[in-house]
């Protein structure tokens, strides 16, 4: 997990039918710690749901074979059910619920330990990349994160 850079997935894990689970490693030392909250270091909510987002981005593009770049539209039933530590090792799984006109609608969750600490439903609309140099850069981290049909 590179927070600075909103790159919240490290590595695909799996990818299957409608479903993707995705690993994240939240870094040890992150600016993000030293005011949330000093001395009680967790990992925001609000990072929670964008590390759930980007798993359902990589499963989206990776179902329309880079047809269509996926964009948060909507997060609904936001549920933080524990706290996320420096250091803690993620599975973040997300499974396609409906797909069509324009729109795509993902259920997330991220587990710690084998314990669910989060979930959401999370909807995207789904439009042609609008820059080329966008579609070079997901693709290249596509790669990076090892999204079969990229390695």
């Amino acid at each position: 997990m590179r927070l600075e850079y909103f790159q919240m997935v490290d590595r695909v894990v799996s990818l299957e039918a409608d479903t993707i689970t995705v690993s994240s490693q939240v870094p040890e030392q992150s600016p993000v710690f030293e005011g949330h909250f000093p001395g009680h270091p967790i990992l925001p909510g609000v990072l929670m749901v964008e590390t759930m987002a980007q798993t359902g981005g990589w499963l989206l593009m990776a179902l329309n074979g880079f047809a269509q770049m996926p964009f948060l539209l909507k997060v609904s039933e936001a549920k933080f059910r524990g706290f996320v530590t420096p250091g803690t090792e993620l599975t973040v799984i997300s499974r396609r619920s409906h797909d069509g006109s324009g729109f795509a609608v993902t259920e997330a969750r991220i587990e710690a330990a084998g314990k669910r600490v989060a979930d959401a439903e999370i909807s995207f609309r789904l439009l042609p990349f609008p820059a080329a140099d966008l579609e070079a850069a997901m693709r290249g981290n596509a790669r990076r994160i090892g999204l079969p049909g990229f390695c």
